[in-house]
C-alpha cells in the first residue's frame, strides 16, 4: 500500500475546497463527511491529504476510461443514442460491501486493490477532449469512483469540454455540500446520483447518511441541473414495499419529473449471500415508483425481462417516444425542442436538437481506450 500511496501522493496539487484551521489542520468541503484533517493525516477517501496545512487532491492522471452509451450511467433523459466519455479516478467517501468499482474505489483502504496502480494513465484535459472527438461522444462524464472527492480535476476537465462544446455530467452518491456545488455546478449539465436505500442504519454501513444523499439531491437540483436518480434493488437489504415507496414519495416531492431508474443487483465484491434481482421484483419497484406518482421510471440490467419499462412513454397519451433495449435505441420520437410528436407533451430532459441526429439500432459495442 506505501508503494501505491507514493505514486497516488505523486499525482497531486493544493485543492481549492478546503478552509485551513488551527495548527496546520483544515477542513475538507468535497464531499458530506467535511473531514477534519490533521496535518499529515488523510481524509475517508484516502486520496485527499494534509501537508503542511495545506491539501492535496488528486490531479493529471485517470484510472478507468471508456467511451460508450450515455444509457449505461445509466441517462435515459440525457442525449439519447450518443457516446459518453467516462472516466474515473482512485479512491470513495463510501465502501459499499456490493461495489463493481471496488478495485479503484477502495483503493488504499482494501489490501486487495493493491493492483490498482496499473490503471493509472497519465492525462491532461486537451488530450481528454481529443478522445471524446474521436470517439464521436457528446458529454464527457466523471464516474466508477466518486467524483466529488476529484472535483478539482473534473472541473479542469470539464472547462475544457465546455470550450469544445461538450455536455458534462456527475454519476455521484450524492453526498455533496454546498461548497463543492457551488464549485462544480457552472461546469455540469447532468447530475445522477446513487440513492441506496431509505434506511439510515444501512446507509451508515455503507460509509454514508441517508439525509445527506436527500439533500445532496435537492441541492443538485436548485443548481440547475438535469437530475437522475438511481437505486440499486437488493433483495433484503432495501426492496421491502415501504422503503421503495419512501424512495419513490420522496422523488416525486422534489419533482414528479425525475427520472428513477431501478436497477437490479448481482453479487459482487463482498455482498454474496443476497440473491440477484430478478425482473418481478424490478417491475415492482417500477409500478410503485409510477404509482406515487413519477412520471418516468426505468428499470435496469434486465434487457428484454420488464416490458415497457425499458422505453420513455409520453407521460400524458401515453405514446412511446423512445424504444430501447439495453443500451440501444430502435426508436426516437422526442423533437427538437424536448416535446412528444404525438401530443406535444413536454418531456423534461436534456434533448439533441435535431432528431434525426440520434443513432437508431444502437451506437456499436463501448469503445475501449485502456
Amino acid at each position: 500500500m506505501n508503494a501505491l500511496a507514493n505514486i497516488l501522493d505523486g499525482l497531486t496539487v493544493e485543492g481549492e475546497l478546503y478552509e485551513k484551521l488551527a495548527d496546520n489542520s483544515l477542513r475538507c468541503f468535497a464531499c458530506g463527511h467535511r473531514c477534519l484533517i490533521r496535518e499529515g493525516k488523510r481524509g475517508i477517501c484516502q486520496v485527499r491529504f494534509n501537508v503542511g496545512g495545506r491539501l492535496r487532491v488528486p490531479h493529471g492522471y485517470v484510472a478507468a476510461l471508456q467511451s460508450d452509451p450515455i444509457e449505461k450511467k445509466p441517462f435515459s433523459h440525457v442525449m439519447p443514442g450518443s457516446n459518453a466519455l467516462t472516466f474515473g479516478m482512485l479512491g470513495c467517501d463510501y465502501h459499499c460491501a456490493y461495489c463493481q468499482n471496488w478495485l479503484t474505489s477502495q483503493v488504499m483502504r482494501d489490501p486487495a486493490s493493491d493492483g490498482s496502480v496499473d490503471y493509472i494513465r497519465k492525462m491532461t484535459p486537451n488530450k481528454m477532449v481529443q478522445l471524446a472527438q474521436s470517439t464521436n461522444a457528446s458529454v464527457v462524464v466523471s464516474s466508477y469512483n466518486e467524483p466529488l472527492i476529484t472535483s478539482e480535476w473534473a472541473v479542469e476537465i470539464f472547462k475544457e469540454a465546455k470550450a469544445n462544446g461538450l455536455m458534462c455530467a456527475y454519476v455521484s452518491n450524492g453526498n455533496n455540500t454546498p461548497e463543492v456545488m457551488e464549485y462544480i455546478a457552472p461546469y455540469l449539465d447532468a447530475y445522477k446520483v446513487d440513492l441506496k436505500c431509505m434506511d439510515d442504519k444501512n446507509y451508515r454501513k455503507l460509509g454514508g447518511t441517508l439525509q445527506h444523499t436527500l439533500d445532496g439531491i435537492k441541492r443538485a437540483r436548485e443548481a440547475g441541473l438535469w437530475v437522475e436518480v438511481v437505486t440499486l434493488v437488493i433483495p433484503g437489504f432495501n426492496d421491502s414495499n415501504q422503503e421503495l415507496w419512501d424512495a419513490a414519495r420522496f422523488l416525486a416531492e422534489q419533482s414528479v419529473d425525475i427520472p428513477w431508474h431501478v436497477t437490479a443487483f448481482h453479487k459482487d465484491y463482498k455482498m454474496t449471500e443476497p440473491d440477484n434481482t430478478d425482473a418481478k421484483t424490478l417491475i415492482r419497484a417500477a409500478e410503485i415508483g409510477r404509482e406515487a406518482g413519477l412520471r418516468y421510471v426505468y428499470a435496469g440490467n434486465l434487457p428484454g425481462h420488464v416490458g415497457e419499462y425499458e422505453d420513455i412513454l409520453c407521460p400524458a397519451c401515453r405514446y412511446r417516444l423512445v424504444k430501447r433495449r439495453g443500451y440501444v435505441i430502435h426508436e426516437y420520437y422526442i423533437t427538437g425542442d424536448g416535446s412528444c410528436s404525438n401530443c406535444g407533451q413536454k418531456i423534461g430532459g436534456v434533448w439533441p436538437k435535431n432528431p434525426s441526429t440520434v443513432g437508431l439500432n444502437g451506437i456499436g459495442q463501448p469503445i475501449p481506450l485502456w
